[in-house]
């Protein structure tokens, strides 16, 4: 691949996306299938974001649960959102094997492990009361069973999810920007957008290397939206997610911590969320951590001290890497896709991207050919803000002292 700065930048496109991860590149996928003439651009590496740096876990859920949503919006809403979700989930199972991307896809299940006795009793509940017509395969794991799923007394017993999956997140990237590239699709790094201004012709896009003509424009920035988007960064909210890698252990070893190889949560507020790459061989850990800090260095002792409450035992293995990203938050904790004042969006994945914007990305690009199957349930939905948010969550440290709170509590 050439050199950014060797690529020139068109004057003018049919669709201009602005963010190269999971949601602008599937977006891009189709509208150059179809014909346009489709850039994508991006102010860093392609991918720089989330895309390339995330947990590798797919659940194909969303953060409200049934009766939560069924009190927002009824009945027949609550279950369109959640089973379209359940949909995204097969959709991208299907879509990398009939797309032949090699990034160590693996339908593995999910321990949801309960972090004391009381959030035990809360997960046999739920899986006993499960709402008609949106069960799913779900199991209960007792305290004195866990033994077979995690290596670690930290946790009061679990229940494991089947569906669930994983994969490796920069390979998949690079296998959905070489089939958009295949398709036509310009891909161009270092090429910030920096303002955006509506004209007879669509958009008039500044970029750092010249200015953009567009037709049709796509904001897929989610936690990485500036300030050149203002109505789309007052409505999502970055969250730091902060990952490590440890060394490589024996075989043995890292099987033994988790012998059925799946992806782990907890029921905490305060998320921690871990595996075992892809080799098998070292453990990925990932938490909230911090809330503003944007070197992982400095957030690596913090991360690494969770590793070692749930693994004491790892005490003497070495970190190889640490890296974080900012996920898209929204205030109702649902993604949201449609347009506004003519521009397309899809973002606010809620710790959801891997499936949720690679699936609403591929919706967004057909609903902006005009296709029938591009509709969705996440355009209906009202796209929240509130009063004084510009984009820096300012009330992100008290609400996380909050939640730590509720998890001693519980």
């Amino acid at each position: 691949m050439p050199a950014a700065e060797d690529i020139a930048i068109p004057t003018s496109t049919d669709v201009l996306v602005i963010g190269s991860g999971y949601t602008g590149l599937h977006c891009a996928l189709q509208t150059a299938r179809a014909g346009r003439h489709t850039t994508v651009i991006d102010a860093q590496d392609l991918g720089w974001g989330c895309s390339s740096r995330n947990g590798g876990q797919i659940s194909g859920e969303i953060k409200p649960e049934y009766d939560e949503l069924n009190r927002r919006y009824g009945s027949a809403e609550a279950r369109a959102l959640i089973m379209e979700a359940r949909t995204a989930l097969e959709w991208l199972g299907e879509f990398v094997d009939q797309q032949g991307i090699e990034c160590d896809y693996r339908r593995c299940g999910r321990f949801v492990a309960a972090h004391s006795p009381r959030q035990f009793e809360k997960l046999v509940a739920s899986a006993r009361q499960q709402t008609p017509g949106l069960e799913r395969e779900q199991r209960i794991v007792e305290p004195q069973d866990q033994a077979s799923e995690i290596d670690s007394d930290y946790y009061h017993g679990g229940m494991v999810i089947d569906s669930h999956c994983s994969l490796d997140p920069a390979k998949y990237h690079a296998g959905l920007a070489g089939l958009a590239r295949a398709s036509g699709a310009e891909l161009i790094p270092h090429c910030e957008a920096t303002g955006i201004e509506r004209n007879a012709d669509g958009f008039r896009v500044s970029t750092a290397r010249g200015v953009i003509q567009a037709r049709d424009l796509v904001i897929a920035t989610n936690g990485y939206t500036g300030t050149m988007a203002p109505w789309h960064r007052r409505r999502v909210i970055p969250i730091g997610s902060y990952m490590l890698a440890t060394e490589p252990m024996s075989l043995e070893r890292a099987e033994k911590l988790m012998p059925r190889n799946r992806v782990f949560s907890d029921t905490r507020k305060i998320v921690v969320y871990f595996r075992r790459s892809p080799d098998g061989r070292s453990l990925l850990f990932g938490g909230r951590v911090s809330v503003f800090e944007s070197d992982p260095v400095k957030s690596l002792p913090a991360l690494r001290q969770e590793m070692l409450r749930i693994f004491p035992q790892l005490e003497d293995v070495r970190i190889s890497h640490t890296w974080m990203g900012f996920v898209g938050y929204t205030f109702d904790t649902l993604p949201h896709l449609g347009q506004e004042d003519g521009i397309y969006y899809a973002m606010g994945y809620c710790g959801s991207g891997i499936c949720l914007a690679s699936y609403l990305g591929n919706r967004l690009g057909l609903q902006l050919l005009g296709r029938e199957d591009g509709a969705s349930a996440y355009d209906k939905p009202r796209f929240q803000t509130r009063p004084l948010y510009n984009g820096k969550p300012w009330f992100l440290a008290p609400s996380v002292r909050y939640y730590q709170m509720l998890d001693r509590l519980s």
